[in-house]
């Protein structure tokens, strides 16, 4: 796991570097995923002229896979990184026999590209690895959201992005009356890349989504500088390559003249770009392995484009200046080869200084994932405090 992440960076941040700074050859504009056949999922062509979070339709769906839920999907505005309007989705499980009750928008790990691989469809085609984990609030008579929080075109690893987008669907969610859920205490939660997207949407709230009171946010591995974790990595061929190229394609598909990344592979990269353009997490990680930058692109110059730097800097924790004001809980391995700590807490840090309601939890524990089982039952328990009206610790 921590040789794939680490080729993953290297690999995206080949491909971006190497875009900004080598001559252009024949142009290749970048690639999006399939639409969703679904017209649910179709923008209107007057999108732009409502409010984000303002909801666009909804529909009831069928939720066989959780017991005793019901199920709603709640399509909505949002807003891209460029600041253009986007339709986005938001998929919602309600506790049967609990009337009002309290809402988690709950971020998912979202390693894919294609809209079959999003939330609203992975929730019920087995992609989803933590589907099960929507339990864990069901079963405590909680409403869980899941956002599709890569957005319509699959932008993986566009981080500011997924705040966006949670901030927006949690407006929606409100705003359908028939769910019950107006006037609930409403908390994020996520992990790894699901924690990335909660942790920007708690930073972001107060100017992006001001009148939204969220009762605690729970966010644990996070990536919180993309930049750091680039630097110093290797390009040899490794398993995990295929997430790291799928994190180039979803980055230019978010910023496509900042990182013109596709212009920049020889046909091979074309060739492996379209073939994962529209597939999940177990599709590129078999169809990428052992792969390289260097097979795929026209030239290996690296590391050298301040423009794919900012870019990178935009979609980390560590350089953006807002701060939560709601009660945030934070764990993260000590030891994590896949996430680096010392830029955690330096977020920590930052907050505290600047009064955060935080609680940071650091586990001395290497391996990524094994945190997120650990520190999860605690976290959720912070939750449920804060929906019991009891006051948040500080514990800098």
């Amino acid at each position: 796991m921590r040789r794939a992440f680490r080729a993953l960076m290297a690999a995206m941040l080949g491909a971006i570097f190497l875009a900004m700074t080598v001559p252009v050859p024949a142009s290749a504009e970048p690639l999006y995923p399939w639409p969703d056949p679904d017209p649910f999922y179709l923008a209107p062509a007057d999108l732009a002229a409502i409010q984000p979070g303002d909801v666009v339709r909804t529909r009831r769906i069928d939720t066989w896979m959780y017991a005793n839920s019901d199920g709603w999907q709640i399509a909505f505005r949002s807003t891209n990184s460029a600041g253009n309007p986007i339709l986005a989705v938001t998929t919602v499980l309600l506790p049967r026999g609990v009337a009002n009750p309290p809402l988690v928008s709950y971020q998912a790990i979202v390693n894919s590209l294609g809209t079959k691989c999003a939330p609203s469809r992975a929730l019920f085609n087995l992609e989803m690895q933590e589907s099960p984990g929507m339990y864990l609030g069901l079963q405590r008579g909680w409403a869980v959201s899941v956002p599709d929080h890569l957005g319509p075109t699959g932008a993986y690893g566009a981080a500011k992005l997924g705040g966006m987008i949670t901030l927006d669907s949690i407006r929606a969610v409100q705003r359908v009356s028939e769910l019950g859920l107006t006037n609930s205490p409403v908390a994020l939660a996520g992990y790894s890349g699901g924690g990335m997207a909660s942790a920007w949407a708690a930073a972001l709230a107060p100017t992006y989504a001001p009148e939204l009171k969220l009762a605690a946010v729970v966010q644990g591995g996070i990536p919180a500088d993309l930049e750091q974790m680039a630097e110093g990595l290797g390009f040899n061929p490794h398993p995990g390559f295929g997430l790291a190229f799928a994190a180039a394609v979803g980055l230019e598909r978010e910023y496509p003249e900042r990182l013109p990344v596709s212009s920049q592979l020889n046909e091979t990269g074309l060739w492996l770009r379209e073939w994962m353009s529209n597939e999940c997490r177990r599709f590129l990680l078999f169809h990428g392995a052992f792969r390289n930058a260097g097979q795929l692109a026209a030239s290996t110059s690296l590391m050298a484009s301040s423009t794919a730097r900012q870019v990178l800097r935009e979609n980390s924790l560590r350089y953006f200046e807002g701060v939560p004001t709601a009660p945030v809980y934070m764990w993260h391995g000590t030891l994590d080869g896949l996430t680096p700590f010392d830029s955690v807490a330096e977020v920590a840090r930052r907050y505290c200084s600047a009064g955060a309601n935080l609680t940071f939890v650091p586990y001395e524990i290497s391996e990524h994932m094994t945190t997120a089982v650990v520190g999860f039952p605690d976290a959720y328990e912070f939750i449920a405090a804060r929906f019991r009206g009891e006051p948040a610790p500080t514990r800098c």
